[in-house]
């Protein structure tokens, strides 16, 4: 679909985010995308459209990625159709005609040879508008049930990648067709960690490397669910495991002051962090067992990399689709899932077993694992050029 003058360059519009789990598959792709074509000797040039407000406002500039803001309309979903009429919706809703129609000025004036949406309110505009302008669009789905906002784009999708097999039987059928099952595209770093490399940065020199490490963690912002009863069953865990736990920058105090009461022997198997940044990947290798929410990516990252989890899904996640995530893995035997009103005993319960029968824990690793695609964003890559050669 390239035009004269530009063979050697393919120019791609994303769309989406306003969460990381919209906007970092993305990113990843952009990435995987400019090493093929540079292997080729070809360019890229991108052109990310989102929302002011979304993560992906400031993602993408940091990437050097040029950056487009249109109106969006977030849709506040209730099972009470009379909610669903709200003066907030449908305020939202009369900007949507506005958004599309920037889009459209948009899609049409950079001339895309392919467009791909990645989920979230903001890709709505963007997508509409590529089947306006006639230009091949990419759906990618990170959940196992398609989001909102790819499921108003489907009918106009060339092709609709998915993260799992299960998504294909969930599709309407006449859309079935367009279909590929790529996985979600994981950042490649993440599957470079070394457990050492953890212990040497965190400073983790109290550990008992004899006994299994368990990570901890609620997302960026912690989880206070999460940290309430990780800190009701710490005592019994720290007996048995070394723990990190990544609790959230504004709760690190707090936990701080109830370990100061912790034993000797075991606070030294206690590592408490608000925030875990680049060393993840090395934390990662070092965990032999995560208790964590179950978004999308945290999944996609986990199933790659073969670790036993147990999932403490977010109750308000859109369309409960943490929940969705977390029951899928524990039905094929690659994960626990704790839902609701989670307990410390509960907790306990899940991860007792795991933590004195390395065999069961080796087993949900290998489930684990066959639910993984590390080669996610290579095989997404793959369906971009092909839609964008079509």
């Amino acid at each position: 679909m390239n035009e004269p003058g530009r063979a050697d360059t393919l120019r791609l519009i994303v769309t989406g985010g306003g969460t990381g789990g919209h906007t970092y598959p993305a990113l990843t792709a952009i990435r995987t995308l400019q090493h093929r074509l540079a292997a080729e000797g070809r360019a890229l040039e991108v052109l990310w459209i989102g929302t002011a407000e979304g993560l992906e406002a400031r993602v993408a500039p940091a990437e050097g990625i040029a950056f487009a803001t249109v109106a969006t309309g977030k849709i506040r979903r209730s099972a009470n159709p009379l909610k669903m009429m709200s003066a907030a919706n449908m305020r939202d809703m009369a900007r949507v005609p506005l958004g599309v129609a920037q889009a459209r000025s948009l899609v049409a004036d950079f001339r895309p040879d392919v467009v791909l949406a990645t989920g979230g309110y903001v890709a709505v505009p963007a997508g509409l508008a590529a089947r306006m302008c006639r230009r091949p669009l990419v759906l990618h789905e990170q959940t196992v049930r398609l989001g909102l906002a790819n499921r108003k784009l489907a009918g106009s999708a060339t092709r609709i990648a998915v993260s799992s097999e299960s998504t294909v039987p969930l599709l309407p059928k006449e859309v079935r067709g367009a279909a590929v099952v790529t996985g979600n595209p994981i950042r490649p770093e993440v599957l470079a960690g070394h457990p050492d490399k953890a212990v040497q940065a965190l400073g983790l020199h109290g550990f008992d490397r004899r006994l299994p490490t368990v990570y901890v963690t609620g997302g960026a912002q912690g989880s206070q669910q999460i940290n309430d009863v990780v800190r009701d069953v710490l005592p019994w865990l720290l007996e048995r495991a070394n723990v990190i736990h990544q609790c959230g920058p504004d709760n690190v105090e707090a936990l701080r002051q109830y370990a100061a009461d912790l034993p000797a022997a075991s606070a030294g198997r206690y590592y408490l962090t608000g925030f875990v940044g680049p060393e993840l990947p090395d934390v990662l290798a070092l965990a032999d067992i995560v208790v964590s929410r179950s978004g999308a990516g945290t999944l996609a990252e986990l199933t790659a990399l073969g670790k036993p989890a147990v999932f403490i899904p977010l109750a308000s996640s859109a369309g409960n689709e943490q929940a969705h995530n977390a029951r899928h893995l524990e039905e094929a035997g690659a994960a626990v899932a704790l839902l609701g009103d989670v307990t410390a005993g509960q907790l306990r319960d899940a991860v007792g077993p795991l933590l004195i029968d390395p065999a069961r824990r080796d087993e949900m690793a290998q489930r684990a694992r066959t639910h993984g695609r590390p080669d996610a964003a290579d095989r997404l890559v793959d369906v971009i050029l092909s839609a964008a050669s079509g």
